[in-house]
């Protein structure tokens, strides 16, 4: 299945710049788990998780049947890389 392209199906009308977001899709070693991370600009990170999370976990519950179709576990994660890593 190509998870992917769901995601891109789902958050591309709601994040600002869709063409800067990165989804990274790896399955672990026993093929029942799949870790999905997606990467955005701060801004719209925040807006993919939404106030209290709503948004984050209507995309983990949609995604999630998805994956139940062939019998997979998805965990979603969420990354700004709007940020610079500060040295002291």
């Amino acid at each position: 299945m190509n998870y992917e392209k769901i995601i891109h199906a789902l958050i591309d009308e709601i994040v600002e710049e869709p063409e800067s977001v990165l989804i990274r899709v790896t399955e672990s070693d026993n093929g029942k788990d799949v870790v999905i991370i997606i990467a955005s600009e701060k801004e719209d990170t925040a807006r993919l998780i939404g106030r209290h999370g709503t948004i984050a976990n209507a995309l983990r519950e949609v995604i999630s049947i998805a994956g139940k179709n062939e019998n997979k576990h998805i965990h979603l994660k969420f990354e700004s890389f709007g940020e610079e890593i500060k040295e002291d």
